[in-house]
């Protein structure tokens, strides 16, 4: 049996069992190490299952998971999230749609200390859904604003998207959460110009809200400062040199750790919390890395990367096209898988073909990669932002509503991907400037 077609064997028996419900790092871990035995002697394939796990708990670059993470839920537990909003909701509130425009705001505001969707949109629901309920927002508009704007979340830093798949590729992990800055601020900007146009048609979606006081506006900065300062000192730092990304991550949980006590929001019972969560999603990605890790290597040896590389090299089509292709992939996947099973599973083979084959960007499919499976955090049927915005709406919401809320933000990605795809300056100039 040649090793093309054991590679092939391998990824229908990888998507039966995870379509089993087996965890995806066993999976990978199990059919990596069983097509090893067969590709190698049984003495390599044990000693590489044995190397795994050492090389992977002591990287240096993975150590910016857990220390981001920690900042993270550090923030979380604090009930920080809740002052961006109100801090975005003074300054914009008084303008038709402006509460939805807050929850934009705040969301990226609050995804650049969480670096999670599905946090940003469980916390910019609980705290924007009842505000825009009180000023007699659109249901289905409302939910789906918060929604979108939740998508933006594993776009900034700390997204542990771009940590996987920095690791799985050997990319600077510091460079991909630079370079997800613009294409962050741009969505939100495209959400916000999306608001204002649906509300310019039909005021009755979005009423404005009462004007704050230059006084109350002030107020609501001062309240949130230290943190937006925070957040700005570690992408900063990265950008200008100061520190590496594992080094930005330390600078950032012991900045939300002081911040946290500073304003008396910390107890022992929040720390525990933060800390556990930590732990735990730590340790559900570490295991994740390591069953990649065994499964990449099962993948070299079959010279399957290779040969998809070289095929799709070879097709009398543009290169765009080729990518295009790639992109609706990632489309059709994240309709029915989450997001780090589909990088675990996709990257193996399209990496190589993309960056060797193509001769694209590797920080550039990162960031392309990872925004094309966040917008399907809010298609049907697994859009989870979606899932999650109903459950925190006080309206009793069907995800169905929601979906049709998140309909309008998905027509503005017709505009906004293409973009990002095909000018590239927008995702590599900062990290450019990176020294």
């Amino acid at each position: 049996m040649s090793p093309i077609l054991i590679g092939l064997i391998g990824f229908i028996v990888l998507f039966a069992l995870l379509a089993a419900g087996m965890p995806i790092g066993f999976a990978l871990g199990l059919i990596g190490f069983v097509g090893m035995t067969i590709l190698y002697p049984l003495a390599a394939a044990l000693i590489k299952m044995s190397s795994v796990p050492f090389e992977v708990m002591s990287s240096y670059s993975l150590a910016v998971l857990p220390l981001f993470l920690l900042m993270a839920n550090l923030i979380f537990v604090s009930g920080l999230g809740a002052e961006l909003f109100n801090l975005a909701s003074k300054w914009l509130g008084h303008f038709r749609g402006g509460l939805a425009m807050a929850g934009i705001g705040g969301a990226t505001g609050f995804a650049a200390v969480s670096g999670s969707s599905l946090a940003t949109a469980a916390t910019m629901g609980l705290v924007a859904l009842p505000e825009m309920k009180k000023y007699g927002y659109e249901p289905k508009f409302a939910a789906g604003s918060i929604a979108a704007g939740g998508t933006i979340g594993s776009l900034l830093p700390p997204s542990a998207m771009f940590i996987i798949y920095g690791i799985i590729t050997e990319n600077s992990i510091g460079k991909l959460f630079v370079a997800s800055i613009i294409p962050a601020f741009l969505t939100a900007l495209s959400y916000i110009v999306t608001i204002y146009v649906l509300c310019l048609r039909n005021p009755k979606l979005g009423p404005p809200a009462e004007k704050a006081t230059w006084k109350e506006r002030f107020a609501a900065l001062k309240t949130c400062w230290t943190l937006l300062l925070l957040v700005i000192f570690v992408i900063g730092g990265m950008i200008v040199g100061w520190f590496t990304a594992t080094e930005a991550g330390a600078v950032g949980a012991i900045g939300a750790l002081v911040l946290a006590l500073a304003t008396r929001r910390l107890t022992f019972a929040k720390f525990k919390e933060a800390f556990l969560s930590t732990m735990r999603t730590s340790g559900m990605i570490y295991g994740i890395v390591m069953g990649a890790f065994i499964f990449n290597y099962f993948c070299a040896k079959t010279t399957l990367p290779q040969v998809t590389g070289e095929w799709a090299g070879g097709l009398p089509v543009p290169s765009w096209v080729i990518m295009s292709v790639i992109i609706g992939i990632y489309f059709l996947l994240g309709m029915v898988m989450e997001a780090p099973s589909i990088q675990l599973l996709t990257l193996p083979v399209f990496y190589p073909l993309i960056v060797t084959t193509l001769g694209y960007d590797p920080i550039w499919f990162g960031v392309i990669q990872v925004r094309m499976l966040e917008i399907t955090l809010i298609t049907p049927p697994l859009g989870m932002c979606a899932y999650i915005v109903s459950g925190v709406s006080t309206e009793n919401l069907s995800v169905q509503d929601v979906f049709r809320g998140v309909a309008p933000f998905l027509l503005m990605e017709l505009i906004t991907m293409p973009l990002f795809m095909f000018v590239h300056p927008i995702t590599l100039w900062l990290p450019s400037l990176m020294k």
